[in-house]
């Protein structure tokens, strides 16, 4: 076909036609990053607009950036400093932008918990945080090695995926699970009406921070001795969209997969991943299996209302080695508990599935009033196959926490008034059967259980003169449990069982100066009341503990943290003392169940201390950033009145603590992308038994992660990397069976052993 005139011209004329309206509707946006402390360039910054559009700074730290007008936001983003996003600013402004490193300034981190939404060093309490960079040092497949570099809290791994935390000995009275300790996710309760959290249900990669309040602090989040933490999904900047995939091997058969996508705009931020996670084991009798996938959408449906959810799916499976006795531990740490009701033979596992529902909502009724409500249902399914029995379980839940928050002023001091309350209401049903090789035998019981606790809650925080910010806190809590047999083996007869704890008052007292603008000291007395968890009260082979009475504790604090050396060095030092009455003490009976009782008090004292030095921090330079930082604490503690049968243990060190603990790391960030990152670890030897005549071992270990990590063109980022744990080859014990019967104290950790992996990461 022969045309008139030729197409190319054609073409021509109508890119001309357009490239004006093409230009009518871009403008340039240029500008400059530094960084915040030094303020010098930094080159190779990643800048993305709204619209998708990148750019990279220069050596100057110069950039230019063609964006539509619709595009609303850039986003700021370079390895070893905090992403920052920021308005596109009117024409022909200049940008000038600091980017903050990670090492971060205590100023920046705002703490969430008692509500109070400050800066650190304005918040008056013994608080740490694990940052998204903190659980990226290590390979994601287990939380435990990122908790524990936080001084005065020891996460255990008795087998893969079978987690307790301690935060100050409160793992006294957790022969497994986690007790004692309130887990939130996203502001919504993760712990259950029963006491017990589930926290083996979630993925590592499911968190974006980690927020750990020691100590009592039933003030805000209702019973407890132990501690709260706080957990916060991963969230896009605004302006960015980004597909994420990775996937990580190591030895003993660890295959990990991970899929993300993310999406932050000025309405809405959207995350839903997945993750997977299988291991053949370590130990015989140790293989886990691990499905999750979680979707959680956040919407800004105006300057006074947002709306959050949850959408939780879970399905976990895990095996249980069960514990050794010494000479089994020297001969052979890899094989798995035997005899006649051995874990192999009984097939010892876990099988969880469970979905979680939760929605939140913040709504700003005016300058000075706004509320934050969340409500939840989940449903879980348990199907467990144990050494001497096995269980059927169906816990069904519902829940909601509404908080108020009024700020005002009494004369000249300006006034925040919290108030609120919590409820939440679970029906298990659980059935136990004799376990003939790994299959349900005959039934031994049937019960219902409604677990019940509530809680309201009031805080004012004042801002006085002289820096000094003053929290006074209560709370009223109240737990109850309904049980009910509706069939049972023995000769004993179904009836109905129903215990009240008395509600009880908790206050707290706070007070916090600021002495400088990088230094502030705190002191505060809290109260902390702490009532038996279900499983506490009926026990695994369905015998009821009626006598079992709820701890009740009094704390006391002090700290200063801050910084020094011209912001390089930071540090977080807390000391306390804790009295704790009517301790709760498990062990276990000659079938492995284990009992609980409340045997007196405990002293706890002890120092709690995180540093940070930066050596090196130049963008210019190959070697970029080289930072050491290291956590120590110590602890005294004791049973204060102790007698057992005719023995008399007051004076013994408290089971499951140890003396000494500390961490220690090393992080190296270069200018082309390479990355290493090196940690040790030191735990001193524990008392295993309420007698002190059995302790674990001492143990020295180091882990090291090294890679590159870079960004490809304007849109594709790659992270290749490759690691080791237990460079020391260290024989230790982590997850201790607790005054053990038959002396199966130890639950034998990993050997030396190594993992590589690949993240990849697309923005749209």
């Amino acid at each position: 076909m022969k045309f008139p005139i030729p197409f190319y011209t054609l073409t021509l004329f109508f890119l001309m036609l357009a490239l004006p309206q093409a230009l009518i509707a871009q403008r340039l946006v240029s500008g400059r990053v530094l960084d915040a402390q030094s303020e010098l360039p930094l080159e190779g910054v990643t800048v993305t607009a709204s619209s998708g559009g990148q750019a990279i700074s220069n050596e100057l730290g110069n950039f230019s950036l063609s964006v539509p007008e619709a595009a609303r936001r850039l986003t700021f983003s370079y390895l070893g400093y905090r992403t920052q996003s920021l308005v596109v600013p009117e024409p022909a402004q200049e940008l000038r932008v600091l980017l903050q490193p990670t090492g971060a300034s205590l100023q920046e981190v705002v703490i969430t918990g008692y509500e109070t939404n400050r800066p650190l060093l304005e918040t008056a309490g013994a608080v740490s945080v694990v940052d998204r960079e903190m659980l990226e040092r290590f390979d994601e497949s287990s939380l435990v090695r990122a908790v524990n570099t936080v001084p005065g809290v020891r996460m255990e791994e008795r087998a893969p995926a079978s987690y307790r935390i301690s935060i100050r000995g409160s793992s006294l009275r957790s022969p497994y699970g986690i007790r004692n300790v309130k887990l939130y996710y996203n502001g919504i309760p993760l712990t259950e009406a029963t006491g017990v959290t589930q926290l083996n249900l979630l993925d590592a990669a499911n968190f974006g921070q980690v927020e750990i309040l020691k100590g009592p602090t039933a003030s805000v989040y209702g019973a407890g001795t132990g501690g709260t933490i706080l957990l916060e999904p991963r969230r896009a900047e605004a302006g960015t969209s980004q597909l994420q995939a990775g996937a990580t091997f190591g030895s003993y058969g660890l295959r990990r997969y991970t899929a993300t996508a993310s999406s932050g705009s000025e309405k809405s931020n959207l995350l839903v991943q997945y993750s997977r996670q299988q291991y053949d084991g370590y130990r015989e009798q140790t293989a886990m299996d691990r499905h999750v996938l979680l979707i959680s959408p956040e919407f800004y449906i105006s300057d006074k209302q947002t709306v959050a959810a949850n959408i939780l799916y879970s399905n976990l499976y895990y095996e249980l080695p069960g514990g050794l006795t010494r000479e089994q531990y020297d001969e052979n740490p890899r094989q798995a508990r035997g005899g006649m009701f051995g874990s192999v033979a009984q097939n010892a596992s876990m099988n969880h599935e469970a979905m979680n529902v939760g929605v939140r909502q913040e709504y700003r009724f005016s300058d000075s009033w706004q509320n934050t409500t969340s409500i939840y249902g989940s449903h879980r399914y348990q199907d467990h196959p144990f050494n001497t029995d096995y269980e059927r379980n169906a816990y069904q839940e519902f829940g909601g926490r509404t908080s108020f928050v009024k700020e005002g002023h009494i004369g000249r001091i300006a006034a925040t008034y919290t108030f609120g309350g919590e409820f939440q209401r679970g029906l298990e049903v659980a059935r136990t059967y004799g376990n003939r090789g790994g299959s349900p035998d005959s039934l031994r019981s049937d019960d219902e259980v409604i677990s019940k606790i509530g809680f309201a809650f009031a805080q004012a925080e004042l801002e006085l003169p002289a820096d000094i910010i003053a929290t006074v806190a209560l709370s009223l809590n109240d737990t109850q449990y309904d049980i009910t047999r509706l069939a049972q083996a023995t000769s004993g007869e179904p009836y109905t069982y129903i215990r009240d704890f008395e509600a009880v008052l908790s206050p707290r007292v706070a007070l916090l100066k600021r002495i400088t603008n990088e230094v502030s000291v705190h002191a505060s007395v809290s109260s902390g009341f702490s009532p038996p968890t279900e499983e506490e009260i009926l026990t695994s082979e369905g015998s009821l503990n009626q006598d079992l009475e709820a701890e009740k504790g009094v704390n006391y604090e002090a700290g200063v943290r801050g910084f020094a050396l011209n912001s390089r060095l930071s540090f977080d030092v807390v000391g306390f003392y804790f009295r704790l009455s009517e301790t709760i003490v498990s062990r276990q009976d000659i079938s492995s169940v284990a009992v609980f009782r409340n045997v007196g008090s405990t002293s706890q004292k002890g120092i709690e201390t995180m540093l940070g030095y930066t050596i090196i921090d130049d963008a210019r330079l190959a070697l970029s950033q080289l930072r050491v930082w290291g956590s120590y604490t110590y602890n005294h503690f004791r049973f204060r009145e102790y007698q057992r049968d005719e023995t008399v243990l007051s004076g013994n060190e408290l089971t499951g603590v140890a003396p000494h603990a500390a961490t220690a790391g090393l992080d190296v960030l270069t200018k082309p992308g390479f990355y290493l990152y090196t940690t040790a670890n030191y735990v001193d030897e524990i008392p295993l038994n309420d007698e002190n005549t059995v302790y674990s071992d001492a143990y020295f270990i180091v882990g090291a992660r090294a890679g590159y990590k870079r960004q490809l063109g304007s849109r594709l980022a790659l992270d290749i990397f490759g690691g080791a744990e237990n460079l020391t080859d260290e024989k230790y014990s982590l997850g201790n069976d607790l005054n053990a019967f038959g002396g199966r104290f130890f639950q034998p950790a990993t050997d030396r052993n190594f993992y590589g992996g690949i993240r990849v990461s697309y923005n749209l």
